[in-house]
């Protein structure tokens, strides 16, 4: 089964290199730390189509390709390096030290970083209500535009506050600034990210600290767009994920290390 998101023509000629700098604010990555890497390959190509390529960091990290295009990063360190097996989104800053700086002034905890991985500087952070994100200043992947517009579809923040939570991600990323390629707007009760028109996060209200249910506590939630939702939701299924709520347009999974990701359907075009 293949739901890659075919890539325009052009798109095997564009090598214009993109830095955070220009982009500051934007969800410009996400990432997946899992405990095994060949399990959680054959899971996301089962289900996703994906295929995969390596990188210099090491026998244990890959770069995810939708249609020859660099889609996720996976790191199966979550029990070599004792951190917790989840999808998480980054977003582009333009000094990785001074934002890590405006997030512990505004109650933020730094978890990791900010590191060296060169072309860049990345940091793992947790926000106020404790929805773990990650920053990153350099050079984004090639055909990032690419990445932009095809997937994931978007990123959620299921959180206590809202409004309150967008107020601390506005001034930690910068989205207040009138440089900033991002805007802010509240929609039928939920704040709305845009980059050049479209919404690339959303953030919501309900999320409950201390619940024990993981799935209800704050956390930043990846949207992947896929052509056949129940198609994709039989396979993970069948390649030992589960499915936690399924809709018809609509289904969130759980992958064979835990980690919870959604997937939407794709619009059909006319």
């Amino acid at each position: 089964m293949n739901n890659d998101t075919p890539a325009p023509g052009p798109a095997k000629k564009q090598r214009e290199v993109i830095s955070t700098d220009s982009v500051f604010g934007s969800p410009c990555w996400v990432s997946l730390t899992s405990r095994d890497l060949r399990t959680t390959e054959d899971f996301y190509s089962a289900v996703l189509g994906w295929r995969w390529r390596s990188v210099r960091l090491g026998d244990h990290f890959r770069i995810a390709l939708a249609g020859g295009v660099p889609v996720a990063g996976i790191a199966a360190v979550a029990s070599m390096w004792q951190m917790a097996v989840a999808w998480t989104p980054y977003f582009a800053v333009q000094n990785a030290d001074e934002a890590v700086a405006r997030a512990r002034e505004r109650g933020g905890t730094p978890a990791v970083g900010p590191l060296s991985f060169p072309p860049g500087r990345a940091a793992l952070l947790a926000d106020r209500d404790g929805a773990i994100f990650g920053i990153w200043e350099g050079q984004l992947v090639s055909n990032w535009e690419i990445w932009r517009q095809a997937a994931p579809t978007f990123i959620r923040l299921h959180t206590r506050n809202a409004f309150d939570s967008a107020i601390f991600y506005g001034e930690v990323l910068g989205w207040a600034s009138d440089h900033s390629c991002c805007e802010v707007e509240y929609e039928g009760g939920e704040v709305v990210l845009r980059s050049r028109g479209d919404a690339v996060a959303r953030i919501d209200s309900g999320a409950v600290e201390a619940a024990p249910d993981p799935t209800v506590r704050p956390h930043w939630q990846i949207h992947f767009a896929v052509n056949d939702v129940g198609e994709c939701a039989r396979a993970a299924e069948k390649h030992g994920g589960s499915v936690l709520q399924e809709k018809d347009t609509e289904v969130i999974l759980r992958d064979p290390d835990g980690a919870q990701f959604t997937l939407t359907a794709r619009p059909q075009l006319p």
